[in-house]
């Protein structure tokens, strides 16, 4: 049992971009502030050289291009601002020095960098086009938000935080009953995991703390549903998993305070949505033809899987930061302890 989705992902850094947006624009306005009144110190200057912060050789950093970088710094306070600007002006100095050596080495004619420019512009448009769909969104209406917060009820009026301990068995299908009947009659975990050990079971486990939040939409009914000391066994290519709830607590969350976030995920479903349309308009409107080795089992013939959807790389969503490899299905780990996403 998976306890990560895309979807949840999408609600929980939905929640995290709506908490620090309005702080971050403020902080960014705060050092375009900052950094122009510095370089409009010259008074009788034109306007183009009051935008410039530094010269390198024949080359100009522009003061445009420091706030694009500070809009990129996380957690950066305000009154940090200006020193931060002097930080990010060095920075970019040493990339223009190193930018102009490679060209005169003619790296930007090396082949592999050429490749990656190339990628790395498609990439960047590709993100621009799905931002323009995205501002033509309506945002959810207060109806829609209520729906949202009624029909989760686990999500929110009924709100658990969630101790959970996963093994991962390999076993054979001989093997199910013997285990099944096991773990029916274990007082603990502890105890089913001794049993295994001593019958030469192969197993891994992992344990988390887990906010309703984090857990898969698809699953979280079913684990709700569980009370503390309860076990679920899902079957896997390998075996199964064991999913144990050693403990809960309720923590539930008001639709005033869940309206934020709730707006936000309905939002960013409601992008995703248009850019798959749009994206399919676009695919059978457009003549796309396979060739060689490509053309074989290639979308839209008989047989042949369907077409992954472009989205994820087209938006530019951040993916999941790489978790270790964990043994277990869910992918808990035992080292991140979180308790939700401040919904305390």
């Amino acid at each position: 049992m998976k306890l990560k989705t895309t979807q949840q992902q999408e609600f929980l850094a939905a929640r995290k971009t709506l908490h620090t947006a309005p702080r971050l624009s403020a902080l960014v306005a705060a050092v375009a502030v900052t950094v122009l009144l510095a370089a409009c110190g010259g008074g009788g200057k034109s306007d183009k050289a009051s935008q410039t912060a530094a010269k390198v050789n024949k080359e100009e950093i522009t003061v445009h291009q420091i706030n694009f970088v500070l809009q990129r710094q996380q957690g950066l306070k305000p009154e940090q601002a200006e020193a931060a600007s002097k930080q990010v002006l060095e920075r970019l100095i040493e990339q223009e020095l190193a930018v102009q050596k490679g060209q005169e080495l003619k790296i930007d004619r090396d082949p592999k960098v050429v490749q990656q420019i190339e990628a790395a512009k498609r990439e960047i448009i590709a993100r621009a086009y799905v931002e323009r769909i995205g501002e033509s969104i309506a945002k959810p209406t207060a109806e829609e938000v209520s729906k949202y917060y009624n029909e989760k009820p686990a999500l929110f009026k009924d709100r658990r935080i969630f101790s959970l301990q996963e093994l991962a068995i390999e076993a054979t299908p001989e093997q199910f009953p013997v285990i099944r009947e096991k773990l029916q009659s274990s007082k603990s975990m502890a105890e089913f995991a001794e049993f295994l050990k001593a019958s030469n079971i192969r197993f891994n486990g992992n344990q988390a703390v887990r906010a309703a939040e984090q857990l898969p939409l698809a699953g979280l009914d079913a684990i709700s549903r569980m009370k503390d000391g309860d076990s679920a066994v899902t079957q896997t290519p390998t075996g199964m998993t064991v999913l144990f709830l050693v403990g809960s607590r309720s923590q539930p969350v008001d639709e005033a305070r869940a309206k934020p976030a709730i707006e936000a995920f309905l939002g960013n479903q409601r992008k995703s949505e248009q850019v798959q349309k749009d994206i399919k308009a676009l695919r059978e409107a457009a003549k796309i033809e396979y060739i060689g080795k490509f053309a074989e089992g290639a979308p839209g013939k008989a047989g042949a899987a369907p077409a992954s959807a472009p989205v994820a790389a087209a938006t530019g969503d951040a993916p999941a930061a790489a978790a270790p490899v964990a043994p277990a299905a869910s992918g808990l780990d035992a080292n991140a302890i979180s308790k939700g996403m401040g919904l305390k």
